[in-house]
């Protein structure tokens, strides 16, 4: 009898204590569901969006942008005009460092076939959104460079960036 006690408290002690490591593993399977969600919170949650107006009066809503060297960022502009886009259209069109900006205007006066990006001079943009008209709306996407430094960006539709209509992104 003592040794049907003795078992029977062993076989009780044995179920405490796998039920007991069970608990235990599934409190250690929590911390591996969590994982994914701590991993989605470090995740890269995309590019920072800078939106951008464009107006009737040849003007840029936002003229500085500022960025780190790498980082994505998407450009939305926005023509919150009225004007024909024949008439005025808007463009965004970043320009590589050092770029010729008033080169770059004057050559664009002639690219209206291309939206206002001369062919020759392609080389000098690093990003750019199409030719837009009243009321409409073009994004582009684009990874900041990774000199620092400054890098012009303008409207390229002609005399919109001898006008006025640019402004600078600078990379820290």
């Amino acid at each position: 009898m003592k040794f049907q006690s003795s078992l029977c408290l062993m076989l009780v002690a044995l179920v405490a204590v796998s039920g007991c490591s069970k608990k235990e593993t599934g409190s250690a399977a929590a911390p591996a569901q969590a994982a994914p969600s701590a991993a989605a919170a470090t995740a890269p949650m995309g590019p920072r969006v800078v939106t951008v107006e464009a107006t009737d009066a040849m003007k840029f809503s936002v003229t500085r942008i500022e960025a780190t060297a790498g980082e994505e960022l998407k450009v939305v502009l926005k023509n919150v005009g009225t004007l024909p886009k024949e008439a005025m259209g808007h463009n965004w069109v970043l320009l590589k460092k050092g770029a010729d900006v008033m080169g770059f205007s004057t050559a664009a006066l002639q690219a209206k076939a291309t939206d206002y990006i001369p062919a020759a001079m392609a080389a000098q943009v690093i990003a750019h959104t199409k030719l837009i008209g009243p009321k409409q709306t073009d994004e582009v996407t684009f990874k900041a460079p990774s000199e620092a430094g400054e890098y012009a960006f303008i409207c390229s539709f002609p005399a919109h960036a001898m006008a006025g209509m640019r402004g600078v992104l600078i990379v820290k």
